[in-house]
């Protein structure tokens, strides 16, 4: 007959984990973004995108995003 093993619980098994990781010199950090689907964020957005639009530098606008995406891409 096998040996019963003792599962170790959830908090058990992040605790340890946790524990490897910070052995490793990690720490845990938490973020809190925008919720990009809130009917809120989403009008805000889009004034703003129509503003930028409506704006008289928006062909500037528009060509330093660009710019500044292609150098993410690269």
């Amino acid at each position: 007959m096998a040996a019963e093993r003792n599962p170790k619980s959830n908090s058990e098994r992040v605790s340890a984990h946790r524990k490897r990781l910070r052995e490793q010199g990690l720490r845990p950090v938490q973020f809190w973004l925008p919720d990009v689907t809130a009917p809120e964020f989403i009008a805000r957005a889009r004034r703003e995108a129509q503003a930028v639009a409506a704006s008289p530098g928006e062909k500037d606008n528009i060509d330093f995003v660009e710019s500044i995406s292609e150098l993410l891409e690269e």
